[in-house]
């Protein structure tokens, strides 16, 4: 099993000029702590469930072209881009450059967008949730075929690209890996399948989990996809102390690294082969040598 983590949360003192730094120090721990992958939000406003839109949020891809620029090896993606967000040739042209400037550690996080919030505040659109959908599997179209370098005009029913050109190219071939995010069984899990590399699927619990797996292998199983093609991750939160059982002000108690390896030891145990933790403490440099232990342990699972 390997870890990723999502930053969230920018509120952290001395904001926003200590954003920059903060952020910049936890991109280079994780590295150093061996995670796999480092994530952000792609949300204008802060999310409710974390705090008040009026926390500080930074845009996504610009975060993640500064996070490349302070490592070299881990991989980079949002959790997830609403797919309102960007027009989807442009979405591709902004990751393909990522993925070119960070040597190939770009990853696309996409999913149907919801937050209504944010979009009627910036004057986005918010189409219903199924032209959402329509328009999250055209996308998902789009970028397969501008990433085998098909020129061929697309004519979609909301998107219409008369030269759907990429160049340069994606360092990662055949394209940065796709994760889909979202649990929905008709037809999150079904595009999974037969489009993307990667699921996102929230911490329900191993068995709650293990369930959503099953609806994805009988997808992959109608469409002829090896379901063991298919990156299993899962989102969860995670807090580390030596003695664990703090309280954390976001989070949740603590946990010795001995209870951590137990929870995402039983993800693992189900098929998960990445466990993506939010930390509420991961700006406490402290954290970091519980986290890289905890990486060790897990890697074998």
């Amino acid at each position: 099993m390997r870890i990723g983590q999502q930053v969230p949360y920018f509120s952290w003192p001395g904001a926003p000029e200590s954003i920059a730094p903060t952020l910049g120090r936890i991109a280079r721990d994780s590295e150093d702590a061996g995670l796999s992958s480092l994530w952000v939000m792609d949300h204008f406003f802060q999310i409710e469930m974390i705090g008040p839109p009026e926390l500080d949020m930074l845009e996504g891809y610009a975060t993640l072209a500064f996070l490349a620029g302070q490592t070299s090896r881990i991989s980079l993606g949002t959790l997830v881009t609403g797919v309102t967000y960007r027009h989807p040739g442009l979405l591709v042209k902004t990751v393909t450059t990522l993925d070119v400037l960070s040597g190939g550690r770009a990853l696309l996080g996409i999913g149907a967008a919801w937050n209504e919030q944010e979009h009627r505040g910036l004057g986005v659109p918010f189409p219903p949730m199924k032209e959402r959908f329509e328009r999250l599997e055209e996308t998902l179209q789009i970028a397969l075929q501008m990433w085998a370098g098909d020129e061929t005009a697309y004519a979609g029913q909301h998107y219409q690209l008369e030269r759907p050109l990429n160049v340069p190219q994606s360092i990662s071939r055949p394209h940065p890996p796709i994760m889909l995010g979202g649990s929905g069984e008709k037809k999150t899990l079904r595009m999974v399948a037969q489009y993307a590399d990667a699921c996102n699927i929230f911490d329900l619990g191993p068995e709650g989990v293990r369930a959503k797996y099953d609806v994805l292998a009988a997808h992959c199983e109608r469409l002829g996809r090896p379901y063991e093609d298919i990156t299993k991750t899962v989102i969860t939160q995670l807090s580390l102390s030596e003695r664990g059982g703090e309280e954390r002000e976001r989070g949740g108690p603590a946990m010795t690294v001995a209870q951590a390896v137990d929870k995402l030891g039983a993800l693992a145990e189900i098929g998960t082969d990445v466990a993506i933790v939010g930390m509420a403490d991961n700006n406490d440099p402290a954290v970091y040598p519980l986290l890289a232990e905890v990486v060790r342990q897990v890697e074998p699972l």
